[in-house]
């Protein structure tokens, strides 16, 4: 009877995991190709429910115009697309859990769900965030700064690549309380030791929104304040857990194994 080396035993356990994740990948393209086609007919009504800020600050009898021929189609197009993967998100975080979860140990488990449930509904919330509060001041502002006889008409390409990175921008930014609790939780830093960061963490906002948001004080303020407040979130959840895991190393000094 032949028998396998150790080699030979670990390459098939890696093809074994190559498969897998291929697997995963295909069915997360899947479902956002499902997702996709579902939404495609309503394509213009989802570009115009994210253009509807905007819409509605222009001045009367004025529209948004189309410079290319096909930006009528493609624009809705890349939207939707974009829309697909934001609704596949819950179900793609599912696919890379269930292929991660067997490597985890027990603590890990229990700290992993929660925190993929918190980046998913911190990442929707940056994207609320702009399209609720942000556009509506922004673009209120930059049409009512317009010089006198200069007709406002944006053109709805580029209006969509302005929507996109601001909702990348601001989903990414939420995500903030997740990166310093994992970074408490890792070891990496004291909770204390980043609040004493903070004026830096400040300045820090404020460049980043400089970089992500269109040139104005006002409208990088209102990136770079939640950013602020998000990592005064995060600093807040980083003592919850090491005083949680103080409070566990103190029960396991206290009572040993065995």
């Amino acid at each position: 009877m032949t028998t396998l080396s150790a080699d030979d035993e670990k390459e098939l356990t890696l093809i074994d995991h190559l498969v897998e994740l291929r697997d995963r990948i295909l069915k997360c393209v899947i479902a956002v190709v499902v997702i996709f086609l579902a939404l495609f007919y309503f394509a213009n009504d989802i570009y115009n429910f994210v253009a509807q800020p905007l819409i509605a600050a222009l001045p009367e009898n004025t529209s948004m115009i189309a410079i290319d021929p096909t930006s009528p189609f493609f624009a809705p197009f890349k939207l939707t697309f974009y829309v697909a993967i934001l609704a596949a998100a819950p179900y793609i975080l599912y696919q890379l859990w269930s292929f991660i979860a067997p490597g985890l140990y027990k603590n890990e488990k229990a700290l992993a769900i929660p925190l993929f449930i918190s980046s998913v509904v911190l990442f929707y919330s940056g994207i609320a965030f702009a399209r609720y509060i942000l556009f509506g001041i922004v673009f209120s502002f930059f049409v009512g700064v317009a010089p006198e006889g200069i007709q406002v008409a944006p053109d709805i390409s580029s209006f969509l690549s302005f929507a996109l990175t601001i909702f990348f921008a601001f989903g990414i930014a939420f995500e903030i309380p997740v990166a310093v609790f994992l970074c408490v939780w890792a070891g990496l830093a004291e909770p204390d030791a980043l609040a004493g960061k903070r004026p830096y963490v400040v300045v820090g906002c404020f460049v980043i929104a400089m970089l992500l948001t269109p040139p104005d004080p006002f409208t990088q303020s209102l990136l770079a304040i939640p950013m602020w407040m998000l990592f005064e979130l995060g600093i807040l959840a980083g003592r919850m857990v090491k005083k949680r895991q103080e409070e566990e190393e103190a029960t396991d000094s206290e009572n040993p194994p065995g």
